[in-house]
């Protein structure tokens, strides 16, 4: 590997010389400067990355981690991470941890040795039933700031993205009452989860403020050794008045649309849909499912511009919490 030492004897000049010029210091002549950038091109010489950073004590890298890529959010969510590092002049490694509190401890003890200046991390299922937080609150402790999105902890003294999850499942369940819906169920693959917890509480309370409606409240959660589609499957045969489901998680409100019209319910004349999907599966849809949008460039961007400014001023105590607004799109399965 040619350093900058090989550069310095080869032109005879000192180590300080040939920084300064591949640098354009205006220390150095323009002459110097155009001779030190020809040798090194002509060397293929590049900077030792790791030695600069540990000079600077800075990397310029951000580590990410995220619970589950085939999930369409998480990975939505990545790509904007990505995009507004690469524009604010940072580079990421992405870690998984497959909804494994042990890999999200591996990842975070792997990048915490200098390899990343802070992190940017969804919890993983694990981490957050079990609600055993302290390998997180442990590199906190070591001054490596942390931004945590989608999924968070109370327990957690770090900045955070989120979207308003109670709001979101609440204007959702309105929405369904003002069409005039007398048995709403609602469907979730994230019982466990604090966006799940919340989510259900959203349906919960938009019900409760329905002096009209008379109906219980009908929540229901995938089963361990039960597919989604046995689940939803059963939900029919046990609610035969069913006019209404909310679904909030990724896959059971188009899971659920394609049962009802195997069924033979007329969308959403008897039925009316709503789910928390993204655009990605709009297109396999007939009627186009109405979703909650989640905004998930926007909380993928929020949370690089977060971490970034907590780089940038590490002598503020001040922690926050960014709360992204969803948006209720309205199509084909709702009136």
């Amino acid at each position: 590997m040619v350093t900058l030492k090989h550069l310095a004897e080869q032109l005879n000049v000192s180590i300080s010389t040939v920084s300064k010029a591949l640098h354009d210091s205006d220390e150095i002549s323009p002459d110097t400067i155009e001779r030190v950038k020809a040798l090194a091109k002509f060397l293929n010489y590049k900077p030792n990355r790791l030695a600069v950073s540990l000079k600077n004590s800075k990397t310029n890298t951000i580590g990410v981690i995220v619970p589950n890529i085939l999930n369409h959010f998480f990975a939505k969510a990545l790509f904007a991470i990505e995009q507004e590092a690469t524009k604010q002049g940072y580079n990421i490694i992405t870690c998984l941890s497959n909804e494994l509190q042990s890999k999200e401890i591996n990842s975070l003890q792997l990048l915490s040795n200098g390899s990343v200046d802070g992190f940017i991390m969804s919890m993983a299922q694990e981490t957050q039933v079990a609600n055993k937080v302290d390998h997180i609150n442990a590199i906190l402790s070591q001054n490596i700031p942390i931004v945590l999105f989608d999924r968070v902890s109370e327990d957690i003294d770090c900045d955070k993205v989120i979207i308003d999850d109670f709001g979101a499942a609440y204007e959702a369940t309105k929405h369904l009452l003002s069409e005039g819906r007398k048995h709403i169920v609602l469907v979730s693959d994230i019982d466990e989860l604090s966006v799940g917890k919340l989510r259900t509480s959203g349906y919960l309370e938009a019900l409760s403020e329905a002096s009209n409606y008379t109906s219980e409240p009908v929540v229901v959660t995938t089963k361990k050794g039960k597919s989604i589609e046995e689940v939803i499957e059963q939900l029919f045969i046990d609610n035969s008045h069913i006019d209404a489901i909310i679904s909030i998680d990724n896959t059971t409100g188009v899971i659920a649309l394609q049962k009802a019209l195997n069924l033979n319910f007329s969308i959403p004349k008897e039925l009316s849909i709503i789910g928390f999907s993204d655009e990605n599966v709009l297109q396999f849809t007939n009627p186009k499912l109405s979703t909650v949008s989640q905004h998930t460039l926007d909380i993928g961007k929020a949370s690089v511009k977060m971490l970034i400014n907590n780089l940038n001023d590490k002598t503020s105590v001040n922690r926050t919490t960014k709360t992204i607004k969803t948006k209720l799109v309205l199509r084909g399965t709702t009136l």
